[in-house]
């Protein structure tokens, strides 16, 4: 599937949360939402985007903003990963890719000389009545965060 635009209504759907709930995008409507996917939970550069989003929090609170993170891992992964850098926000397991596929972030990757499937970091910043606001493709995971709160200063 296409990467939604902005302007586009998210597409809505459920997955289970790190601690095993099912959560759902529409459980949030009112709020912003950053709604990142990252391809793999503890790797060096999942982990540095994710402790970027950690350590401003704070900020995001301050505005009202929901974080989710999607990536394909099971949800005791998700889990380990939350809890040994200490992220204060939901992670959600997509070990299907179905979500991956709605948002067109699943797709072929190449990493030295390599073809294979995997997810495409990219964040969509959501609007309180689930409109897509921005759409961050390829991102860099020491500035995201800071590219993000910009965004969101912008309005």
């Amino acid at each position: 599937m296409p990467i939604p635009e902005a302007g586009e209504q998210a597409p809505d759907f459920e997955l289970l949360s790190d601690a095993d709930q099912p959560i759902r995008l529409s459980d949030f409507r009112g709020n912003n939402v950053v709604l990142y996917f990252y391809p793999k939970a503890d790797t060096p550069g999942c982990t540095t985007e994710a402790c970027g989003l950690r350590d401003d929090y704070s900020k995001y609170e301050e505005k009202g903003v929901v974080i989710l993170g999607v990536s394909p891992d099971t949800v005791t992964k998700q889990s380990k990963f939350k809890a040994k850098h200490t992220l204060p926000f939901t992670l959600l397991a997509d070990p299907e890719n179905k979500v991956s596929e709605a948002y067109g972030v699943w797709g072929l990757k190449k990493f030295m000389g390599r073809e294979y499937m995997g997810v495409h970091r990219t964040t969509f910043l959501i609007d309180p009545v689930g409109k897509i606001v921005q759409v961050f493709k390829n991102v860099k995971p020491a500035t995201h965060s800071a590219e993000i709160l910009d965004a969101l200063e912008r309005g």
